[in-house]
């Protein structure tokens, strides 16, 4: 894509209300920089809960490793596939098939499944990991080793990745700290023992024509505290629902992520930001043999860390409006919903 299409896109995606943030003055370490960064982000978390960054330090060779090692695995057997299944649904690992699960189902919403097949780790294969980070009977869904593919450079691709969006997380939990009016590092013991999925979303072309109300990810809201999303620029895209109730595509700017708020951010802020509905459409029936990828990185705060309402976000005439809640009881009340 040229400069042009990338500077169109940013147009797109202002005239829809979802601000573009170059967070490069971050790294600097300017104090003002970094206080007028988060100032925008802020306001962007404030009125709808999306942003798109740009200037993330992020290397393309780093997300290109991933895309593909990720699409070979995709175009492998089903079998292939199929020996990566978890040992269970609350096991968010390895691999889960096409129209297996419907996102719009967990708002109650009756939809068919989802046309979107999944590939899922988080970092916990050294048992010392998940021992510092809370493991103990009844948890263990949270802390299970990954389950990695026969695919050549797969493992080391998305480790890297992962730790690339755990240092991209950090920065952005610091710069939402700021703009809450809290120190920088306010939420660093909450998230030092962080329990992240990353995820690859593939949308395979479509060699039939949906059923009825069918899409490729129904509307539904994000679990936890933020998700930083690469999407390619394959048609059949994002959608985000604006304050208006109408749907907003997400144009693919080169090189850039696009982040969104979590249920759980927006009860950690008295719902001052907000965490807000988005689906991913089907193409064109035209173009409705070209597939997509789509890389989620999903934090979560650490297990044990509880979320209650954060200080500068209550006040006498503003009181808390959420019980006190673990991060890891939030997930699994979550899924609870979703799964049962």
């Amino acid at each position: 894509m040229t400069d042009t299409s990338a500077s169109a896109g940013i147009d797109a995606i202002k005239r829809g209300d979802i601000p573009v943030l170059d967070i490069s003055a971050a790294a600097a370490g300017d104090i003002d920089a970094r206080a007028a960064l988060a100032a925008e982000l802020g306001s962007a978390c404030e009125s709808v809960g999306f942003l798109v960054i740009t200037g993330h330090g992020v290397q393309p060779d780093a997300i290109d490793s991933l895309l593909g090692t990720a699409r070979r695995f995709f175009e492998s057997t089903d079998d292939e596939k199929m020996a990566c299944l978890p040992p269970s649904p609350y096991v968010f690992r390895g691999f889960f098939p096409i129209k297996s699960s419907s996102l719009a189902g967990s708002l109650d919403v009756e939809t068919p499944p989802d046309l979107c097949e999944v590939f899922a780790v988080n970092r916990f294969d050294d048992p010392a990991a998940a021992d510092a980070a809370g493991v103990e009977p009844g948890r263990e869904g949270f802390f299970a080793p990954n389950i990695w593919p026969d695919v050549d450079g797969f493992r080391d691709a998305w480790t890297a990745y992962y730790a690339d969006m755990e240092t991209l997380s950090n920065e952005l939990m610091s710069l939402m700290a700021i703009s809450l009016g809290l120190d920088d590092d306010w939420f660093v013991d909450k998230i030092d023992q962080h329990i992240s999925n990353l995820v690859v979303n593939h949308y395979p072309a479509q060699d039939e024509p949906p059923a009825d109300g069918q899409i490729r990810r129904g509307a539904h809201t994000d679990y936890g505290s933020l998700t930083v999303l690469y999407q390619d620029d394959s048609p059949g895209g994002l959608q985000v629902e604006l304050s208006d109730g109408t749907w907003a595509d997400v144009p693919h700017i080169p090189g850039s992520f696009v982040v969104n708020l979590g249920d759980l951010m927006a009860a950690w802020t008295n719902d001052r930001w907000v965490s807000t509905m988005h689906r991913v459409v089907n193409p064109d029936p035209e173009l409705s043999r070209t597939s997509r990828l789509s890389v989620a990185f999903f934090h979560q705060p650490n297990y044990d860390a509880e979320i209650v309402c954060i200080p500068t976000c209550t006040s006498t005439d503003d009181p808390p409006r959420h019980d006190p809640v673990s991060s890891g009881q939030w997930v699994i009340d979550k899924l609870s919903k979703s799964v049962g």
